[in-house]
């Protein structure tokens, strides 16, 4: 069995990585135009891993990943080298100034205690018992990771996992070089639409395929349908500060903030889609930038006196349906598997979702954890999966 996985950052690999370590007769080809990741949404992104989520299959697919960032040694060293993922353990913080907020984060912990999260809930009191530097007095309610998230490098992430699956080995190479050699599949009869999410491929199709291009994932057909994702653009800015230990802090608005060394770092995500060919990473405006200031001045005081040192753009990869992810067979060729759309969660959910694709067409089912909530096939029926926590 011949196995092809378009793209080969994180998301990519993490399923090449899989498929061999399920089953070591499987070839695997894997085509990346970019095989040094350079221009991949990893290299720009803020990295960072949370069990926050309002739905189980979100949070248990971060305590997979969270396994892996423990204990890179274990699952990413190659012929014994000790692999430095640069991971940090300082919880999460999310806040809610309405009552609307307070209950979706009552909700919320409910969820994340049950999938085995270690999450509290915080009074403004307790709060400002816990988080002394954070304004308070307009908060209702907050929630905190007590252990279990944190940041990391992502670029290493997902070279980490890229020299792990070519290990394996795994068979890397540019789409010019796979598509002159013998082994690429011929194209895909169209295929008849499924009647369940998990259908096991049928005979008419060619060798399995898994889209894992990111933002670029819509843009090409392939076996005559499209993956429905396209990027928006993630800015960040980075200031001078005095070092600090805090946690990454974050309201549903979108901005963020977290100390690093001996600086501050701010983000926003932009809704507007961007050309899947523009390759700049430089920041489009600085008033983008500039707007995120306030806010995180009014939250962390000590943001009112810093100065904007860098910038830079990076990307999410959405689906306009509930921004969730989409993993599994594509509702139109049930040998197409998509693992894209993740809005900024695919470097913490990669190992999981690697894993659960390749149970899938190893085993003809999830067996570690059912990622079947995630399945294009709710676009079909238009069944949003709500996630409250996609920032």
């Amino acid at each position: 069995m011949r196995i092809a996985i378009i793209g080969g950052g994180a998301l990519g690999s993490a399923c090449a990585l899989f498929l061999r370590r399920l089953d070591a007769g499987v070839a695997v080809d894997v085509i990346e135009p970019d095989p040094g990741l350079r221009l991949a949404s990893s290299a720009r992104s803020a990295a960072s891993i949370r069990q926050q989520f309002s739905t189980e299959v979100n949070v248990k697919l971060s305590r997979f990943g969270l396994e892996l960032l423990r204990n890179p040694d274990e699952w990413l060293a190659v012929d014994g080298d000790a692999v430095d993922l640069g991971f940090v353990e300082s919880g999460y913080l999310f806040i809610a100034t309405g009552e609307a907020g307070a209950q979706a984060l009552r909700d919320s912990n409910a969820v994340q205690r049950a999938a085995g999260a270690a999450v509290s809930l915080l009074s403004p009191r307790e709060l400002a018992q816990r988080v002394p530097w954070l304004r308070h007095d307009d908060v209702q309610l907050a929630s905190l990771g007590e252990r279990g998230e944190g940041w990391f490098d992502g670029y290493a992430f997902a070279r980490a996992l890229a020299r792990k699956a070519r290990a394996m080995p795994v068979r890397c190479g540019t789409p010019a070089r796979w598509l002159a050699s013998s082994s690429a599949p011929s194209a895909c009869t169209r295929c008849a639409w499924p009647t369940a999410a998990a259908s096991r491929p049928t005979r008419s199709c060619s060798p399995p395929r898994v889209v894992a291009r990111g933002r670029r994932a819509g843009r090409r057909r392939r076996a005559g349908v499209r993956a429905p994702a396209h990027g928006v653009r993630l800015q960040r800015a980075r200031a001078a500060a005095r070092a600090r230990r805090w946690s990454s802090t974050r309201r549903a608005s979108g901005s963020a903030a977290r100390a690093a060394a001996s600086s501050a770092a701010g983000r926003r995500a932009r809704a507007t889609p961007i050309p899947t060919t523009r390759r700049s990473t430089n920041p489009t405006s600085t008033s983008s930038t500039r707007g995120v200031w306030p806010a995180l001045a009014h939250r962390v005081p000590v943001f009112a006196a810093l100065r904007r040192t860098r910038a830079r753009d990076g990307y999410y990869e959405v689906h306009p349906l509930d921004h969730n992810a989409l993993v599994g067979p594509h509702p139109a060729c049930p040998n197409l598997l998509l693992a894209c759309g993740f809005s900024g969660h695919g470097l913490q959910h990669a190992a999981g979702v690697g894993r659960g694709i390749a149970e899938w067409l190893l085993r003809g089912r999830y067996v570690s954890l059912d990622l079947s909530p995630l399945s294009p096939q709710r676009i079909a029926l238009g069944r949003p999966l709500v996630e409250r926590a996609v920032i």
